[in-house]
């Protein structure tokens, strides 16, 4: 995964998010998709993932999967800082989030969820 796969990624959410009703939610869920992935480029080995976008009703769950077994952690970012501040994004864009490990410790599914109120059709 390169730094193009946030790009596309954020675009394929986002059209899925507006034909599904749910624009009101696509930059706040854009903004943690983004996040998430660039936890995987700076940490997992071999960059490799999946993404899945499941549709809630009024919402959105996002899901970021790898084989990497160390879990993410909330940082204490320094005001100076490049890093840090990733999972401290994505808790406050989102309505919720957290990791659920593999049984086997061989990885684990990072998650939020956005909710919205659904648009008629055609809106």
């Amino acid at each position: 995964m390169g730094a193009h796969s946030a790009g596309h990624l954020r675009r394929v959410l986002r059209l899925y998010l507006v034909r599904s009703g749910l624009s009101g939610v696509a930059e706040a869920a854009e903004l943690a998709l983004t996040e998430l992935v660039a936890n995987v480029v700076r940490h997992v080995p071999g960059r490799r993932c999946r993404v899945c976008f499941l549709l809630q009703p009024g919402g959105v769950r996002v899901e970021v999967a790898d084989g990497y077994p160390e879990l993410p952690a909330v940082g204490d970012a320094d005001a100076l800082g490049e890093g840090g501040r990733g999972l401290v994004i994505v808790a406050a864009v989102t309505d919720r989030w957290g990791v659920t490990p593999y049984a086997d410790g061989r990885g684990k599914t990072v998650w939020f969820e956005c909710g919205g109120v659904a648009e008629p059709p055609g809106s």
